[in-house]
């Protein structure tokens, strides 16, 4: 076990596998390291391959001192970057862990960096009359924050996991939530909600055009949280070499799906 201490003396989970060009990948929501472990496995000899837990999340959830913003993810990862003292990096992002890239980007640039990969992702959540690629495919909406303030958080949870996961929507009320709870015991709940609350009230649109770094993004079908014509979106507003990439018969969990798949077309890339 490792731990990368921040600057404010939490403590961060973090892996450091393989050598050569770096690789760090973040995970998503509710998430962990875990995600990426056979992929790394398969391409430890590839590459460096830094994965970590986010504050309030598996190894990192004694992590919760304050309530992280999607800004405070992007912090932590530059301290990684420069305690590590990294460069040329290629920094890949799934679901929440892309918001994170996205705010590195605003935040510090793309002067560390060596190519970005975005993983079923929007920059805007929030959909309104102009934006329908937000989460939901287009439906959650100001409305849908409001009807979700009445709800438990494991409601709330249960939502996204079956957006997520479109299967779990045969499994029975009365099973699927002890799974559920299982899954939320590995996170600091307080954490997890104050980083959903920033994930919401984000836009990032305008960062995709800042991006001076090759852009490639991975996306599900037809499980996306996002509508495929996302992928076209990032095309037509990407400023630098662009590469979309669709993983079939996927949903949003497509790395843990497909990790052989998702270590081949990772591989292409470094």
């Amino acid at each position: 076990m490792s731990e990368f201490q921040l600057k404010n003396g939490m403590k961060l989970y973090y892996e450091d596998t393989g050598s050569g060009q770096p690789v760090i990948m973040m995970h998503g929501w509710t998430s962990t390291h875990k995600i990426y472990s056979a992929p790394v496995d398969m391409l430890k000899d590839k590459a460096r391959f830094i994965i970590y837990d986010h504050r309030g999340h598996g190894g990192s959830k004694s992590a919760n001192a304050e309530a992280p913003t999607m800004e405070t993810l992007a912090d932590d990862l530059n301290e990684i970057i420069e305690g590590l003292g990294l460069s040329e990096v290629t920094l890949l992002g799934w679901s929440m862990g892309a918001g994170a890239a996205m705010n590195y980007v605003r935040r510090y640039g793309c002067t560390a960096l060596r190519q970005l990969i975005l993983c079923d992702m929007t920059p805007k959540q929030l959909n309104d009359e102009e934006w329908k690629l937000g989460l939901y495919r287009g439906k959650y909406t100001k409305e849908s924050i409001e009807k979700d303030s009445g709800k438990d958080f494991l409601s709330l949870y249960k939502d996204f996991a079956v957006g997520a996961i479109p299967k779990l929507r045969r499994i029975p009320g009365f099973l699927l939530k002890p799974k559920l709870k299982k899954k939320l015991s590995n996170c600091d709940e307080s954490v997890l909600k104050s980083l959903s609350a920033s994930m919401k009230a984000q836009d990032n649109r305008d960062v995709i055009g800042k991006i001076t770094v090759p852009l490639t993004y991975f996306y599900a079908v037809p499980g996306s949280l996002f509508s495929p014509e996302l992928s076209e979106w990032y095309r037509r507003n990407a400023a630098v070499p662009f590469k979309a990439v669709a993983f079939p018969d996927s949903s949003h969990m497509f790395i843990s799906e497909h990790p052989e798949l998702f270590a081949k077309e990772l591989e292409k890339l470094l």
